[in-house]
Order: structure tokens, then C-alpha cells, then sequence
């Protein structure tokens, strides 16, 4: 009998199309698996690749407002995600930011979490989450504080129900062991880089595109820019977009959201994409390159993976780094760049990027679950 496969994320909405939504839609094209989800609205939306499909979600579903971000019923998610019953399923593939991971299995089955980052709540961003958000003072924030204490020790816990962990950077695997104490095989997510304009011929304006919330660190670029007086244009929306407008002087340009289309065709043409921010991996930093465009990167996390510093490979760059997240840093490393940018190369930068193609995820991935399947020898099949 073939193996039964139930594939877990956290939540499907319009809004979330990150890199670990992309995991889950390349995971589905391999592996016929039902789909469960704390929240689902993309099977109602008919622009969705996951339209009319049937997917299991939890009581969250119900929530007022629960369409744009669970993230506020955050005490709630572990329970709810321990209420989705999976005991007919052989093998439990669980996409993992938050707390997908902690779906409740019994002994014969398989479980294995790609785990996109522990969940950053409870760990790295505790302190960034206490000062933006409305409970993060007085008695409130203590109660926060020790709601977040108990999330911390859920999420160590709920890791021990996971059979093989696989990290998307070394990174990720680096902060998986000191969360859980747990070794993760490192598998790179899938980056669409065929569906990237590439242009050798850049035109004079800088590039960056994220959304603008606090740690992504928007702001920073701005006052460099605001220094070096040279022209940037940011794409993004997010709850900094009216400090951001307010920041910038004339020769930065705020688009705020704009379609995928008009979004590569900025990326083809800029000169180099800047990136500020500390990310697991950072799936904007390969786009970029895809399109034959170097990067201006914070050189921490995942970006350490994913782009080559031309100071370091005076031959095969694709960028360069900067070691802190400071105005001075970074707009020293502009001038670094604008001193290198002949000696990187469009092309190579390119066939770089190709090494997390979709296709090469899909390989790793599926000889990962094989040999997997191969030490669970009582796995019914």
C-alpha cells in the first residue's frame, strides 16, 4: 500500500507568499499529501494554486479578523495546532516557523519538520515583540512575558515530536540546536530564479524590497541613503511606511506594494539590491542575483550562504557584506561597492543563483525523505 502523507504549515492566506510558502507549493508538486493549516483562505481564492482544494484547518479559522494575522492569538496557536487529528496518515511533513511542528503523532508514524526558524516570538525577537506591541507594558507586559515564558518551553517541548529536523541555512540549523538541542539535515529552499528578468545593463538607482517592519531595518537604509544623497528606491508596505516617508529625503523613492512584474523589472535594472536586515535565508538576496544584480548585504544569517563578498572572491563575487547594522557601515560599503561593482560579474551571478532552483530543492528534499523512510524500518508501506 502506498504511504498516506499529511503536509502541516502554519497559515495560508493572500498575504502570506514568503519563502516558506514556496516549500509548501514545491513540496506539493512531488508528494500527493492532504493539507492542514491552522487558517486557510487560499482555498477561496481563485488566483491560488491552492484553490478548491481541501484543507484541514482549527478552530483559529473562526477567529474575528483571524484573515489578516493570527499572530495576535498567538497564547492560542499551540493548542490549536495539537487539535488537528493526523492518525491516519503514515508519514507528517510539517513546513515550520511557528508552531507547526507540534501537531501531536503517535509512535508508527514518521514526522519530519522542515523548519524555516524556530519561532522567532518566542526566541529572537522576545524583545522587539514586547516593545511594538500594545501588551508589551505594565501588568500587561509581565503577563506577556510569562505568556511568552511558557510559549518558550511549549516550543522545546513540542520539538521532541519531530523524528528529523531540516534547516534552509546552516544558519537555521546553528539556532535549532541551541533552541532544541537538535542536529538539522541543511536543505536550501527553492528560489524561482527562471521567472527572474536577467540584465547585464543596470541603470543608476540602488534597490531594496522587504516589508517595512522594525527588524528588517528600512530605516537604517534610509539614513544611509539620506547621507550618500544617492537614489534608492524601496518596495514594500508595513506598519513603518509612515516613519519611513517621513524619514527620506528626495532621492529616495517609496513605492510601497507592487505586483511581482513591476517588482523584477526594478530588480533587473538596479544597480545593486540592499539588504539590512538578519534572515535565516533570505530569498530576496537569490532573486536579486537571478537578475544578473549584486548585493549590498547586513553579513549575518543566511545571506552569508547566499552571497559571495567580491573582496573575499575577487573572481566569482556577487556582492558585499557589512558587519554591523549601522548608517556608517553600510554606507561604507556602498562606497566599497561602488569602488568593486566592475569586477562583478552579471553572468556568474546568475548561474549562482541556479543552485537553489527549484530542482535542486526537490532533489535534496526527496533523497532527504527516502533515507529518512529507510531508518524507520516498522513504517507500514
Amino acid at each position: 500500500m502506498p504511504l498516506k502523507y499529511a503536509l502541516v504549515h502554519e497559515w495560508l492566506t493572500p498575504k502570506a507568499t514568503g519563502g516558506s510558502e514556496l516549500v509548501v507549493k514545491e513540496i506539493l508538486h512531488h508528494i500527493d499529501a492532504d493539507l492542514y493549516a491552522l487558517i486557510d483562505f487560499e482555498s477561496n481564492n481563485p488566483e491560488s494554486y491552492l484553490y478548491q482544494r481541501q484543507i484541514g484547518k482549527t478552530f483559529l479559522q473562526h477567529f474575528p479578523l483571524a484573515r489578516n494575522g493570527i499572530q495576535k492569538y498567538l497564547p492560542f496557536l499551540p493548542l490549536a495546532i495539537e487539535q488537528l487529528d493526523l492518525r491516519q496518515y503514515d508519514v507528517i511533513l510539517s513546513s515550520s516557523h511557528a508552531v507547526a511542528k507540534g501537531v501531536l503523532t503517535t509512535a508508527d508514524q514518521l514526522h519530519i519538520c522542515y523548519c524555516h526558524s524556530p519561532m522567532r516570538y518566542a526566541w529572537d525577537l522576545t524583545f522587539d515583540y514586547l516593545r511594538s506591541s500594545q501588551m508589551g507594558n505594565g501588568v500587561a507586559g509581565w503577563v506577556t512575558r510569562y505568556l511568552l515564558h511558557r510559549l518558550r518551553q511549549w516550543d522545546v517541548l513540542s520539538a521532541n515530536r519531530v523524528d528529523y529536523f531540516i534547516a534552509n541555512s546552516h544558519y537555521t540549523a546553528r539556532r535549532i540546536w541551541r533552541c532544541y538541542r537538535r542536529e538539522a539535515k541543511v536543505i536550501y529552499p527553492p528560489v524561482n530564479v527562471a521567472e527572474f528578468p536577467f540584465s547585464p545593463h543596470k541603470e543608476d538607482f540602488y534597490l531594496t524590497v522587504c516589508r517595512l517592519v522594525s527588524y528588517k531595518q528600512v530605516s537604517l537604509i534610509v539614513r544611509a541613503f539620506n547621507q550618500l544623497q544617492r537614489p534608492l528606491v524601496i518596495i514594500g508596505t508595513g506598519s513603518e511606511m509612515k516613519q519611513i516617508r517621513q524619514l527620506a529625503n528626495s532621492n529616495i523613492q517609496i513605492l510601497g506594494w507592487q505586483p511581482d512584474d513591476v517588482v523584477k523589472k526594478y530588480m533587473a535594472k538596479a544597480k545593486a539590491f540592499v539588504y539590512a536586515a538578519c534572515e535565516d535565508f533570505g530569498i530576496a538576496l537569490v532573486e536579486a542575483q537571478a537578475c544578473g544584480t549584486p548585493v549590498i548585504a547586513y553579513g549575518i544569517g543566511g545571506a552569508t550562504e547566499t552571497v559571495r563578498d567580491v573582496r573575499s572572491y575577487k573572481d566569482t563575487g556577487t556582492g558585499i557584506f557589512f558587519k554591523m547594522q549601522t548608517q556608517a557601515a553600510l554606507v561604507e560599503a556602498v562606497e566599497k561597492f561602488e569602488m568593486y561593482q566592475d569586477a562583478l560579474d552579471p553572468e556568474y551571478m546568475r548561474s549562482h543563483a541556479a543552485e537553489f532552483s527549484p530542482q535542486n530543492f526537490a532533489k535534496h528534499y526527496l533523497d532527504f525523505l527516502d533515507q529518512c523512510h529507510q531508518q524507520k524500518p516498522n513504517l507500514a508501506g
